[in-house]
C-alpha cells in the first residue's frame, strides 16, 4: 500500500537499533528520507533495498546539539516532514534504591528531551505549508505499574499527556500522536528473557501469541505520518498485542480459563 511518504524527510531520534532501526526501516520502504539520531553509530547500517538511513551524532537532551541537527536536516534536505521521538529508556533499578540524580536522569531522557526535539521540530514544520506530524514512542509502562523502572513509567506517562497538548497548541498545522508499545523483541532481547525458550515463553503470555517486532512499532509510526491518518491527532495507539492476561484469571486456575 502507497502510505504516500514517497520523499518525505523523516528523523527517527534513537533509529539505530532495536525499535528505531525497525522504526527507520519502515520509513525507508515507505519512501521517505530517513534520518537517524543517537550518540553513536549502530552496529551495522540502517538500510532496506540498498537506500540507507542518514545518521547524526546527537545527544537529545542537549540543547545545542539538537538545534545543531535540525538546521543539519533542513539546509540538506529543505525541509523536515516527520519526527518520531523514540530515543529513550531506562536499566532496572528499585525506586527506594536510585539516587535522586538517577531519577532525574531517566525524566530528562524519556520525557523533556522528547519535548526539546519536537519543539525544536515545530519551529520549522509551522513554516511549511505542509506542516508536519510527531510521533512519540510511549509504553504501557505509562499506564500500568513499572516495578523496577517506576521513573520510566512516571516519564512515559507524561508522554502520552505531552502529546495530547501538543496536539492542541500546535494544530492545525502538525499533529502530534503517540504509540504505546508494549513487549518487542529486539536483538538485545535474549539478554533480558534468558534466551530463546524465555522469549518464547514470555511471548506466550501476550494473547497474538509473541512480542511484537520492531517493524510492527514501524508500520504503526508511518501510518501515524501518513496522510491516511490526516485527521488523527492527540491520540494514543495501543500496541502492545492484546495486553496481559490478567493476573486474576491463572490465580483461579479454572479449566475454563486456561
Amino acid at each position: 500500500m502507497d502510505l504516500g511518504l514517497d520523499g518525505n524527510v523523516v528523523l527517527v531520534t534513537g533509529g539505530v537499533r532495536g525499535v528505531g532501526a525497525g522504526i527507520s526501516r519502515a520509513f525507508l520502504g515507505a519512501g521517505a528520507t530517513v534520518v537517524t539520531c543517537a550518540r553513536r553509530p549502530g552496529d551495522e547500517p540502517v538500510e532496506v533495498d540498498g537506500r540507507a538511513a542518514e545518521f547524526i551524532a546527537c545527544d537529545v537532551r542537549d540543547p545545542e546539539q539538537v538545534q545543531a541537527m535540525i538546521d543539519s536536516i533542513v539546509a540538506t534536505h529543505g525541509r523536515l516532514d516527520t519526527v518520531v521521538n523514540n530515543a529513550g529508556g531506562a536499566p532496572f533499578a528499585l525506586a527506594a534504591d536510585a539516587s535522586p540524580r538517577f531519577h532525574s536522569k531517566i525524566v530528562e531522557l524519556n520525557l523533556l528531551s522528547p519535548l526539546l526535539v519536537a519543539q525544536t521540530a515545530n519551529a520549522v514544520m509551522q513554516r511549511q505549508e505542509t506542516g508536519g506530524s510527531i510521533v512519540n514512542i510511549s509504553s504501557v509502562s505509562g499506564a500500568r505499574p513499572s516495578p523496577g523502572t517506576a521513573a520510566y513509567g512516571a516519564a512515559k506517562a507524561g508522554i502520552d499527556s505531552l502529546s495530547t497538548s501538543l496536539a492542541v497548541e500546535w494544530a492545525p498545522r502538525v499533529r502530534v500522536n503517540s504509540v504505546v508499545v508494549g513487549l518487542v523483541e529486539t536483538e538485545q532481547s535474549h539478554l533480558h528473557y534468558g534466551g530463546p525458550d524465555g522469549l518464547a515463553a514470555v511471548g506466550a503470555t501476550v494473547p497474538l501469541g509473541r512480542m511484537a517486532r520492531p517493524e510492527d512499532i514501524g508500520n504503526c509510526a508511518t501510518f501515524l505520518a501518513s496522510p491516511l491518518a490526516s485527521y488523527v491527532s492527540g491520540s494514543t495507539l495501543t500496541v502492545h498485542g492484546g495486553g496481559e492476561r490478567p493476573a486474576f484469571l491463572a490465580a483461579a486456575d479454572t479449566e475454563e480459563n486456561k
